[in-house]
């Protein structure tokens, strides 16, 4: 059976300058987890399939595709990005869905975190 959805965004692959402490650093913000392909690429794992990587490279930084991750816990996932070493970009807003913040990786990628309240 197929987890993947037609048309539907199914992989996300962030660049990173260094894919070990690009590792230290989603597994301490968000408890993601890994599955290593050698010492320029590791798998993002979900609880039921790979839904991205982290490849070593440039990174892209600030002002690319904007990735939206989702919180049930706006503000302790805010408190673990500044933890864990993410720069803060955007404070928690308000939007008519919800409040989200943006904030850039080791590497400079930017992402953002948006809850429902």
């Amino acid at each position: 059976m197929s987890h993947h959805t037609h048309h539907a965004i199914d992989y996300v692959e962030l660049t990173v300058d260094d894919v070990a402490a690009a590792k230290v650093f989603y597994a301490a913000a968000f408890g993601w987890t890994f599955t290593d392909y050698g010492p320029d690429y590791a798998g993002i794992r979900s609880a039921t399939r790979e839904q991205g990587g982290l490849t070593k490279g440039t990174p892209t930084g600030r002002g690319g595709p904007l990735v939206i991750l989702f919180s049930s816990d706006l503000d302790a996932t805010l408190e673990a990005v500044r933890r864990a070493g993410g720069r803060i970009t955007t404070e928690p807003f308000l939007f008519p869905g919800g409040r989200r913040f943006h904030f850039t990786d080791p590497s400079g990628n930017e992402l953002a975190v948006w809850a429902e309240r």
